[in-house]
């Protein structure tokens, strides 16, 4: 069934710093929908926004999962994961004193994924064999590239519909930061999942992304309704590209 998400009119502020100005956006079943933006223009925000760390001033916030509209302005962040949203965060946010396999199964916590903790388990490690290799390893003493890579599995863990995802890029050498976006293309295939990734890489970004968004102090500034869309907008040139 279709999985989808669905911002309207989204604005939020830390105090009284407004930082989210009437954003709407859409991400349909199936899609990897690209948030580009620079550091401080919102996307973080955004993100939390979804997941109910953050309460938005106005706007609705809706996901349809399996058929069924929930409305998650409202709702705690435990909710909005039992409904099979998951988060990436930015910084990854690892428990680094406990072992890859640990930090595997605490992201299965949800009812609906500890019925398929197994399956989803094999998974993770059938698609990042090195965390195959260092399951017992503590995640602290991992590399910046293995704990983005576990970071992600985690989230995988939790068998979700809908997979945010914050600045995957951030800290990582390139070499390390394509090869964790051409994992992330690869979901839509293998998990068919609905993919919303906040990312200021747009060159790595858009190799995977059907379309994006491009958020400028808050506010929606470009909606491509394609990569090649995205490639050819003179903002991008401006912001991205410097041309």
């Amino acid at each position: 069934m279709a999985n989808s998400l669905t911002l309207d009119g989204v604005s939020a502020a830390y105090g009284s710093v407004r930082v989210l100005e009437d954003v709407s956006l859409t991400l349909g079943a199936g899609e990897t929908v690209a948030l580009l933006g620079t550091n401080g223009n919102g996307k973080s925000t955004l993100i939390k926004c979804i997941m109910g760390l953050l309460r938005p001033l106005s706007g609705r916030i809706t996901a349809e999962i399996d058929g069924e509209r929930h409305e998650l302005v409202g709702k705690s962040p435990e909710e909005i994961v039992d409904l099979g949203i998951a988060l990436v965060p930015e910084g990854r946010r690892l428990f680094p004193k406990l072992t890859v396999a640990e930090n595997l199964l605490l992201g299965a916590f949800r009812p609906k994924a500890r019925a398929a903790l197994r399956a989803s388990l094999g998974y993770c490690y059938e698609t990042f064999p090195r965390l195959a290799e260092r399951r017992r390893q503590l995640a602290g003493n991992m590399s910046g590239g293995e704990q983005q890579m576990l970071a992600l599995a985690r989230a995988l863990m939790s068998a979700p519909h809908i997979l945010l995802i914050d600045e995957p890029s951030v800290g990582l050498a390139p070499q390390l930061v394509r090869h964790t976006i051409a994992k992330i293309g690869e979901l839509k295939e293998t998990r068919r999942l609905s993919v919303l990734m906040a990312e200021q890489n747009f060159t790595q970004a858009v190799k995977i992304a059907d379309r994006g968004y491009v958020i400028v102090h808050g506010r929606i500034a470009f909606v491509g309704r394609s990569a090649a869309e995205l490639n050819d907008n003179e903002l991008i040139r401006k912001f991205y590209l410097g041309l």
